[in-house]
């Protein structure tokens, strides 16, 4: 059975030089593209944070990113001051 392509808008030999070229890539290398790709997300979420509450103070903009990142149940776990924000 022939494998799915990893994306819909890439040409399949285009597709096979991106899985040779990971391939190739040291742990490090890859390491480095996944930490930039972590910071980015989290810099976006931290954005829709702000958002979405621009009046909030840091802390409070602080604890709802721990939600979103954390999720609700770890999130109230690890700050207990979570439970007195509005609409958590």
């Amino acid at each position: 059975m022939p494998r799915q392509p990893l994306a819909i808008d890439t040409s399949p030999a285009v597709e096979a030089l991106q899985i040779e070229r990971w391939r190739q890539m040291t742990p490090a290398e890859k390491a480095e593209i996944i930490t930039g790709l972590t910071r980015a997300v989290f810099e976006v979420a931290a954005a829709g944070v702000r958002h979405r509450y621009p009046e909030a103070s840091p802390r409070e903009q602080f604890l709802r990113l721990a939600i979103v990142t954390l999720g609700p149940d770890l999130a109230l776990r690890a700050y207990p001051e979570i439970a007195q924000l509005d609409s958590a």
